[in-house]
């Protein structure tokens, strides 16, 4: 009798160690980080990685970081969170919108469409970015903001996503009892369906702010002003100069310092918007 519980307690901790060993597979990178943004060029190179040096250089490496090349991070990091943060909001809107369209109507030639955007998932980013190049220099719209932003207002898996989402999300009757009241269809989708939406929206706007964010084949072949350049590219193009030699290996440091800085906005965003996926949950929870 006691047996289905010991096996039951024995998948428990079997389940328990893969996702510690998870978290600690992907936690590992931002604690090199880290501990790395703290050291010296020399203590860099001359101590373990997973362990701090023999001083803290973290608040001095991020002013060199600030300062270095007349502050042209700060402009970086601006010109970043510009993208990411239009691209991000654009997105979500228009896969919930999309979404939201193909889970609640039917209409001539929607499922032809669905399996373009089904296709569409599997096309890499990198394999349109020559393609979308060719097709936004021809409209004079290289080396502007729009270069990054309008690619990313599409994002085909966001649609998919908010579609799944949608279909068990936004009940048929609470729709029908809004055209029985007299709403009409956007009427019902920006009072009553977008808030029923939030969680599914949270995440597409969190996918596609770190897909923006982290973009960086796209930024390199839009942009040849450097004032433009978000920071993955500006920082590539530090760590380029660093390995070449042209300028002091002080440069190291500022390079593992900036890439740390870039990555706390997205640390942040994650921790705040989390809780957006813990009301949905207790909604759900309530309703069922």
């Amino acid at each position: 009798m006691r047996k289905p519980f010991n096996d039951e307690k024995q998948r428990s901790s079997i389940l328990s160690i893969a996702l510690w060993a998870c978290a600690a597979y992907f936690a590992l990178p931002l604690v090199w980080l880290f501990i790395s943004s703290t050291k010296d060029t020399g203590d860099l190179f001359a101590t373990f990685g997973l362990w701090f040096g023999s001083t803290f250089h973290l608040f001095q490496n991020i002013g060199d970081v600030l300062s270095y090349q007349d502050g042209i991070f700060v402009r970086w990091t601006v010109n970043t969170a510009f993208y990411a943060g239009v691209s991000a909001v654009g997105a979500a809107l228009v896969a919930t919108a999309a979404g939201y369209a193909f889970a609640k109507y039917q209409f001539p030639g929607s499922r032809a469409v669905i399996s373009v955007i089904l296709g569409a998932i599997m096309i890499p980013s990198t394999a349109l970015a020559i393609p979308t190049y060719l097709l936004f220099s021809s409209a004079q719209l290289t080396n502007t903001p729009l270069a990054i932003i309008l690619p990313s207002l599409v994002s085909p898996f966001g649609v998919f996503l908010m579609m799944v989402y949608a279909s068990s999300a936004v009940p048929k009757e609470l729709i029908e009892s809004g055209r029985i009241d007299g709403a009409g269809e956007f009427q019902i989708f920006w009072r009553v369906a977008l808030r029923l939406l939030g969680p599914g929206i949270v995440t597409v706007f969190l996918f596609a702010l770190v897909h923006t964010w982290n973009n960086y084949l796209l930024p390199l072949i839009m942009f040849s002003d450097g004032r433009l350049y978000p920071i993955t590219v500006g920082l590539a193009l530090w760590q380029s100069q660093g390995a070449s030699g042209g300028y002091s290996e002080d440069l190291f440091s500022v390079v593992i310092t900036g890439s740390f800085i870039s990555v706390l906005p997205l640390i942040i965003a994650f921790l705040y918007l989390q809780r957006y996926w813990q009301t949905g949950l207790a909604t759900g929870g309530l309703k069922g």
